[in-house]
């Protein structure tokens, strides 16, 4: 049997890994036997959808993306409705894709994965005529994005700092909806989800339920809740229990209208872009080959690789939770401030009522 071939594109600017370590371990786990290798650097952004298209025009079998969540959908929209299968080594903060997929986040495990070359057929979906392979969303996770993207600097905690400075200020928006053609409905909502995986990436849930091979969006509604409440939805985020809360409406559907009284951001992926006040989101089944793990197994490290890993992680949650902390209570400093503010401007309108200052309930 002819031995498959790969392209392995690597973008050297994106994620966290040093990708020229992960290209030296390529050699000692790919079989050279069964595989027939090319290593391609990306140059400038969207080259990695480039290079993944003419290698699915020349008939490669396997495109593995090497950098983070950017550079994994770039490579997955240029093979979507091709013969040419996705495989994965995450570099990134997030890495929803490969997450959900139970790829693993070592190198040296997810080449294990792409060696054993497990293909299957997986679903996508669209929004607006763009490709998305995990979530996209409009309202509060939209908005974020886009917020996220102005910033300039990557990372969980980038995303954490402006989900709390932006939350106060989002107001929620009134949108009418239509599933599958059928059932119609409306809502005030915070946030609309449609995932086609699980999460968002760091292990946050907004699909806990969703399957990449069912034929179905798992769509989450998120209606205005208090501050008060808001930790308890960050919490079930994280521990796969959203679709408990009471503020969370949740159901499955092949497409979706939405409409909105103005035009405005939407997501796909994280990728924010403006968009009509008209949004189409569908699924498109078994779209897309993909190299996965197969089981679902977690693949051992080398014992010395694995306690260096165990002791950075460590390191890394301990200096992220310390500015979690910070960052939290920073939160709740700015809350407890406005709360004053609030109390003491009330205090001032009961004065002046008492005094005789304020008439006709008008205020200076």
């Amino acid at each position: 049997m002819n031995p498959r071939s790969i392209y392995f594109i690597v973008n050297p600017i994106s994620g966290t890994n040093d990708k020229e370590q992960i290209i030296k371990l390529i050699p000692t786990f790919i079989n050279k036997e069964n595989f027939d290798y090319q290593i391609h650097y990306t140059q400038y952004a969207g080259h990695a959808e480039e290079i993944a298209r003419e290698a699915s025009h020349n008939n490669i079998d396997i495109v593995v993306a090497i950098g983070g969540d950017g550079t994994v959908n770039e490579v997955a929209r240029a093979l979507v409705q091709t013969n040419t299968a996705l495989g994965i080594i995450p570099c990134g903060s997030g890495n929803g894709l490969a997450r959900h997929l139970e790829i693993p986040m070592d190198a040296a495990g997810a080449l294990k994965v792409i060696n054993t070359c497990l293909i299957k057929e997986l679903d996508y979906g669209v929004i607006n005529n763009h490709p998305f392979f995990c979530t996209c969303g409009i309202g509060f996770d939209a908005f974020v994005s886009s917020k996220f993207a102005e910033a300039g600097k990557r990372g969980f905690l980038t995303y954490l700092d402006n989900t709390l400075k932006e939350g106060l200020k989002y107001k929620p928006e009134t949108y009418h909806i239509v599933l599958d053609d059928d059932k119609s409905m409306e809502y005030e909502a915070f946030l609309i989800a449609c995932a086609n995986a699980s999460q968002y990436g760091n292990n946050a849930y907004i699909a806990p339920q969703a399957s990449m091979s069912d034929g179905l969006l798992d769509v989450t509604i998120m209606e205005p809740f208090s501050i008060l409440e808001a930790p308890q939805i960050a919490i079930q985020l994280f521990n796969k229990r959203i679709t408990e809360n009471s503020k969370i409406k949740s159901f499955r559907c092949k497409k979706i209208h939405i409409s909105r009284k103005s035009p405005g951001v939407i997501h796909y992926d994280g990728d924010p872009i403006e968009a009509s006040n008209e949004i189409d989101v569908e699924i498109k089944a078994k779209g897309l080959k993909v190299i996965v793990n197969e089981g679902g197994g977690k693949y051992a490290m080398p014992l010395v690789q694995m306690f260096a890993d165990f002791y950075t992680e460590i390191a890394q949650i301990k200096e992220d939770w310390t500015q979690i902390k910070d960052d939290i209570w920073q939160f709740r400093d700015e809350v407890r401030d406005k709360r004053k503010q609030l109390l003491k401007k009330n205090k001032e309108i009961i004065r002046k009522i008492r005094s005789g200052d304020i008439k006709n309930n008008k205020t200076d």
